[in-house]
């Protein structure tokens, strides 16, 4: 309830095709990334592409004392900053306003969350979000659309374990002016990464 509470994302930027994941979906995934053994209040966390940091939020209102929210978009930031005032975990999170590219460190992370762009407005605009996981060499989490085929190759190619193991419906409510319906769903699938040993 009150990860479905905090502001949301305020999606302005098409072209970073932003979206805000609801309470329910973040609560869901932070349970099952738990439930795998890969969170824990030990754990220090980066969420690439945070949008208005529920997902980092939440994993702090579940005990973990580092998170760090990675997000380009200054309005973004902005939103992320109200959400970490308003639950209460100034202490635990910290927003980089930084884009996801080569020059991103990522050595103190051993987890990484991340919901990329999809690809949909600018093909491949997810690339550098994999690329950042696979040189982080940290166990990820990731949602993706549903239809994506290509996570399993570029994480196998790089030697990682990958495992697909959940499939849910995404809200996109209308956020754009190509948005014909007022509300809308697309499938989002999930996947943990682990890196090679």
């Amino acid at each position: 309830m009150l990860l479905s509470s905090l502001p949301p994302h305020p999606c302005g930027d098409i072209e970073l095709e932003q979206y805000t994941t609801s309470g329910d979906i973040a609560a869901s995934w932070l349970a099952q990334i738990a439930a795998f053994g890969d969170l824990s209040t030990d754990s220090s966390i980066a969420d690439l592409g945070a949008g208005n940091g529920i997902l980092g939020i939440g994993a702090a209102l579940m005990g973990v004392s580092q998170v760090v929210l990675v997000e380009v978009d200054e309005q973004a930031c902005s939103v992320a900053f109200q959400s970490i005032e308003q639950a209460g975990v100034s202490d635990s999170v910290e927003i980089f306003r930084k884009r996801v590219d080569d020059s991103l460190d990522l050595s103190g992370a051993d987890l990484i969350i991340s919901n990329p762009p999809w690809g949909t407005q600018k093909a491949k605009s997810d690339r550098p979000f994999l690329d950042a996981i696979i040189r982080s060499n940290a166990i990820a989490h990731l949602m993706h659309s549903a239809e994506a085929k290509h996570v399993e190759v570029i994480f196998e190619s790089a030697g990682w374990e990958v495992e697909r193991y959940w499939e849910t419906d995404f809200a996109l409510p209308a956020a754009y002016s190509h948005h014909y319906s007022r509300q809308g769903k697309t499938r989002a699938g999930f996947w943990r990464l682990l890196p090679p040993v």
